[in-house]
């Protein structure tokens, strides 16, 4: 017999189509539920592939910065659209991710500098791994930090919990249930051989584990139809890119507009690994300025599409490590150590670079190559996990950390 999880994480590859379900299981599609209360939402993103942070918030007063990427860093604030967007006459924002300005500007946006593993694992494998599940250093870690942030209810909404991934990322595992949607549209209903098996395992099963596992799956399935019949138009005039992190985070308004219970919501983008032609002949052309300019336009267009409702959310972003202050050879950058990461929400004292900046000359340097790590990343994730979700009990969230350096980068 399958288990409760392997049900869960699986359930969205063998659906069947609602009009060959059996009776008993359309009884259970529509059944009522009252409608979920509005709740506070916490909504992860991973960049995967190590973004370079010093690109992506340049710090334009650094000298330093300028000598060690002599073809590919960005040009100090000047007022045209090849040089960085100066935010507090230390640091600036690539100019790709000019859509993010208005909300550094009304204080809704945050960045934390010099942010990163304690874990010196220039591995993507390994540095993904201990940052979601929120163990640097631990491999045998099963759940994630994520999920371990949920806190116990009577009877949660069966899309408390939502990736917005083909399978379950690790930050999402554990005891708590969670889903993983490829698409909203696309988690529905299949075919007969699906039915008798699903009919199999929940009509005629003693397990009372998966008979309640059966039972959210359904409310599941019963909560998208319901959103998949509306239409859905951005509110606004916001207007999401076509690429992954765009739609993602288009469905993710979608349930959260829907008032379906989401508490939390992951969703990741690849293709940060920048190992050579990071910049283009232009500083804000190439590789790079495509994703930012990609994912800049995706948070602005998030935060426009939620309007007033940015006030119950945070949004965090990460990746697994930073890269080298030093350009290589093929102007692109190698595996680093400290990074950047955003902030983004209603309550968020923004207009603000967080964190201890160590320098960029080579005594400051981590091993001679790599900005230092002044603030541990799970620092501003307990802060979120206690303040946006009310879950104080960091311990439990990050084992053997204590969580008591706190930035203030939520108001309480």
């Amino acid at each position: 017999m399958p288990s409760r999880r392997l049900f869960l994480k699986n359930s969205a590859l063998a659906m069947f189509g609602v009009g060959s379900a059996p009776a008993w299981l359309c009884r259970a599609l529509f059944a009522k539920r009252a409608p979920a209360e509005r709740k506070k939402i916490l909504i992860a993103i991973f960049q995967r592939g190590a973004v370079d942070g010093l690109n992506v918030v340049v710090p334009h007063a650094e000298p330093s910065y300028y000598s060690l990427r002599p073809t590919i860093a960005i040009p100090r604030p000047n007022g045209t659209e090849q040089s960085a967007i100066d935010l507090d006459g230390r640091f600036g924002l690539h100019p790709a991710l000019l859509s993010l300005k208005p909300l550094w500007d009304k204080k809704q946006l945050a960045i934390v500098e010099a942010v990163g593993s304690p874990d010196p694992t220039r591995s993507h494998f390994d540095a993904q791994d201990y940052m979601e599940s929120g163990t640097p250093g631990l491999r045998a870690t099963g759940d994630g930090w994520l999920n371990r942030a949920l806190t116990a209810e009577p009877r949660p909404s069966p899309l408390r919990a939502v990736s917005l991934s083909p399978d379950l990322p690790q930050t999402l595992r554990g005891r708590n249930e969670a889903l993983a949607i490829g698409s909203i549209d696309d988690f529905q209903l299949k075919d007969s051989r699906a039915a008798a098996m699903f009919e199999s395992m929940y009509g005629s099963t003693t397990d009372r584990v998966l008979n309640a596992t059966a039972r959210e799956m359904f409310d599941a399935i019963r909560m998208t139809k319901s959103i998949q019949r509306t239409p859905y138009t951005a509110a606004n005039s916001a207007t999401y890119p076509h690429g992954r992190l765009g739609q993602s985070l288009q469905q993710i308004a979608r349930l959260i507009k829907a008032n379906v219970g989401l508490e939390v919501a992951f969703t990741d983008v690849g293709g940060w690994d920048t190992h050579v032609n990071e910049v283009g002949a232009q500083p804000h052309t190439g590789h790079l300025a495509n994703l930012l300019r990609d994912f800049g336009d995706a948070l602005a267009a998030f935060s426009r599409d939620m309007g007033d409702r940015m006030a119950d959310i945070t949004l965090v972003t990460m990746s697994e490590f930073g890269r080298t202050v030093k350009e290589n050879g093929d102007r692109g950058t190698d595996h680093g150590h400290a990074n950047v990461m955003f902030v983004l929400g209603g309550n968020v004292r923004g207009g603000k670079i967080y964190g201890d900046w160590p320098g960029l000359e080579r005594e400051q340097l981590y091993e001679g190559r790599d900005l230092n790590v002044t603030t541990d990343f799970r620092v501003v994730l307990s802060e979120l996990v206690a303040t946006q979700m009310g879950n104080r009990r960091i311990g439990t969230v990050f084992p053997g950390f204590s969580g008591s350096q706190s930035r203030g980068i939520l108001s309480a």
